[in-house]
C-alpha cells in the first residue's frame, strides 16, 4: 500500500499558526491538506436530521483516498479546537448510520499535530485522540506538538512516525 497522508486542519483561523505549521510540513512531505473551514457541517445530531451536509461526503472521500489521516489542531483551552471536536463527533454518525464507511477506517493510521504558545503540552491532551482511533480500530501513530512562536523552525520538523 502507498499510504497516501492527509492533513485534516481544524482550526478557527485557515491562515493562523496551524496553517503555518502544516504548510511546511505539507510540503516537505508533499501531503494533501484539507481546512475544515472550507466544509458545512453541523453537530452530531441522534435524528440524524444533519445527514445532508458536508460531513459524510467529506470523510468518505478521505477515507477512499488515503491511509493516514494526521489531525491538526491548535491547543484551545487544553483541547482540540471547537470545530476538530465537531468533526470528531460526527464520526459517531459512522457507527451509526454509515457503518460500511466506518468499518474501513480499521487500520488506517491517525498522527496528530497540534501547536501552542508553550514548547511542551501535557500528555492527557492527546486522549481523546488515542481512544478514538483504539475505538475505531485505527493505529494511532503519534503525535508532534509545535510552538507557533519558533515558526522559523517549521521547515526543520522531522516526521519520522509516519
Amino acid at each position: 500500500m502507498e499510504n497516501k497522508k492527509i492533513i485534516i486542519q481544524g482550526s478557527s483561523r485557515s491562515n493562523g499558526n496551524t496553517s503555518n505549521t502544516i504548510a511546511a510540513i505539507a510540503e516537505k512531505y508533499a501531503i494533501d491538506v484539507i481546512d475544515l473551514n472550507d466544509y458545512s457541517f453541523s453537530y452530531y445530531d441522534y435524528e440524524s436530521k444533519n445527514l445532508n451536509d458536508d460531513f459524510l461526503p467529506l470523510i468518505k472521500s478521505i477515507i477512499d483516498k488515503y491511509d493516514t489521516l494526521i489531525f491538526a489542531t491548535p491547543v484551545y483551552w487544553y483541547n482540540m479546537s471547537g470545530i476538530m471536536k465537531v468533526f470528531f463527533d460526527r464520526f459517531s454518525d459512522l457507527i451509526r448510520v454509515e457503518k460500511e464507511t466506518g468499518r474501513k477506517l480499521r487500520g488506517k493510521n491517525m498522527f496528530v499535530i497540534s501547536n501552542s504558545h508553550d514548547d511542551n503540552i501535557d500528555a492527557s491532551f492527546y486522549i481523546p485522540f488515542q481512544k478514538s482511533a483504539d475505538y475505531l480500530g485505527m493505529n494511532y501513530t503519534g503525535e508532534l506538538h509545535v510552538n507557533a512562536d519558533k515558526y522559523k523552525e517549521f521547515k526543520n520538523i522531522e516526521l519520522t512516525q509516519l
